[in-house]
């Protein structure tokens, strides 16, 4: 046995299991599965589709899954948003400005391309079944933010275009705009007719899962396919999973502060199932050499879907507590990246409540401490109609310093005064004109916190569904 597959656990049962792991000979599951926590199943009548914000995505979030919906021969389609040209240098990019030649990422793209294709072989899915959009890797999120309608296209920080640049894309020459990936989405999803979709969830704090699901909800609300069913998977979020590293024996649990907010599900993976989702994984060479202790953490008995269920406000409603019993992040291990400025920093951000009178939105966030010098806070509020194109319904941004705000509609400055602050020191209510918005049906919001250009914390994007 090899020193990567030498394993060292505390109970005899582990050890004996991690073993049989390794050499396939175990067929069941050994342990109880979790309460209060669904499954996952999938009927003979399903069309799978899994979405990847980068080639890994789609074997840590859903490799099981996968690996079924092939032993059922069910019809099944796995997108990439990126190529994943830029994923080795995002951390990087909070705080230097490497010199990088534009050919270079999009080489580093081909090859995540080519990993994506080994990994997803190992699975069971051929090639013709992969779809590549290939947008922005680390750039998908800003475009959800600042880059619709009349706005210019979005310009890589890596690979300085503002276009699809990879031939075997799914359009190349599509630009960076958010129209343009809602659009890829849509053809999509009338082309394939999904029942099922995994995808990557609106907690994680890496921009291009996020916006992922984002796209997908605007996707299928032009669609009027808002009744399919979602699983969307987590994989990045501050010290979940643990343990860190390659423990198959143990179930992979929901973050403690999401737990109670969600409905979570689970998909129960076979031994060999395991064995191969492993495999896959190791196939994205160029990701499993820089961190296999942290892949390796979603290689497990179970895969986890979770999701925030639309939240239906009525007219005059009293206040709706969305995550009341939550504690916000204040005394959690941080991660070991972050240095000690961005530790001291670090302000915790969650919502309060929500309420719809007549005119207005009224949001009330909770910050774990007062706003310190160079740490904002950011409140977005995306409205949706089915009478005006998404992309040209406002998107707003309210932008708040130690002792002032100001508030944009994607990049535009507007007046103060068009939405209303009340501050105490942890609690920020904002109320939001609906005609600012659009006079929507259904408002896209999150809050975050960030130091600079350094993201610290985000709530979960929630859909607000104004129930007239």
């Amino acid at each position: 046995m090899s020193k990567q597959f030498k394993l060292s656990f505390p109970r005899k049962r582990e050890s004996i299991f991690s073993i049989a792991i390794l050499f396939g000979c175990l067929s069941t599951p050994a342990f109880a599965d979790q309460p209060n926590i669904g499954s996952v199943s999938l009927s003979a009548t399903d069309r799978v589709l899994v979405l990847a914000p980068h080639p890994d995505d789609e074997v840590l979030g859903a490799g099981g899954v996968i690996q079924q919906a092939v032993a059922q021969k069910l019809p099944l389609k796995i997108v990439f948003l990126t190529y994943g040209d830029s994923n080795q240098w995002s951390f990087l990019l909070y705080r230097k400005h490497p010199v990088v030649f534009p050919g270079a990422v999009e080489t580093m793209g081909l090859v995540r391309h080519d990993e994506a294709i080994s990994a997803s072989r190992i699975l069971g899915v051929g090639a013709q079944d992969l779809i590549f959009l290939g947008y922005p890797d680390f750039g998908t999120l800003n475009i959800w933010y600042y880059h619709w309608n009349h706005r210019p296209a979005y310009r890589s920080i890596m690979t300085r275009v503002t276009a699809v640049p990879y031939k075997g894309a799914y359009r190349p020459g599509a630009l960076y705009k958010g129209e343009e990936i809602v659009q890829d989405i849509r053809s999509i999803l009338r082309e394939f007719k999904p029942t099922k979709i995994f995808v990557s969830h609106p907690a994680d704090h890496n921009g291009d899962h996020l916006g992922f699901y984002l796209y997908l909800r605007v996707a299928l609300w032009d669609e009027g396919m808002d009744q399919v069913s979602l699983y969307p998977y987590l994989i990045h979020y501050l010290t979940w999973p643990k343990p860190k590293g390659f423990h198959p024996e143990k179930d992979l649990t929901p973050p403690e502060a999401l737990a109670g907010d969600e409905t979570w599900k689970q998909y129960r993976l076979s031994a060999s199932q395991i064995a191969n989702k492993k495999k896959a994984l190791q196939a994205h060479k160029s990701q499993y050499f820089s961190s296999p202790k942290y892949l390796l953490s979603f290689v497990k008995f179970n895969e986890l879907f979770g999701d925030i269920p639309p939240l239906k406000l009525h007219l005059n409603e009293n206040v709706s507590i969305i995550s009341g019993q939550k504690k916000l992040l204040t005394t959690m291990e941080l991660p070991e990246e972050l240095n000690d400025r961005e530790r001291s920093a670090f302000v915790g951000v969650d919502w309060k409540s929500l309420r719809w009178d007549p005119e207005n939105l009224v949001v009330t966030i909770g910050l774990s401490k007062p706003l310190a010098q160079d740490v904002e806070a950011s409140i977005y509020f995306f409205g949706y109609s089915n009478k005006t194109p998404f992309g040209q319904m406002s998107k707003i941004n309210v932008r708040l310093g130690v002792l002032s705000y100001s508030v944009y509609d994607q990049n535009k400055r507007l007046d103060q005064e068009v939405v209303q602050v009340k501050r105490t020191p942890n609690d920020v209510t904002i109320t939001v004109p609906l005609k600012l918005l659009g006079l929507p049906q259904k408002i896209l919001t999150s809050a975050r916190t960030t130091l600079g250009n350094f993201p610290l914390d985000n709530a979960s994007w929630v859909v607000v569904e104004l129930q007239k």
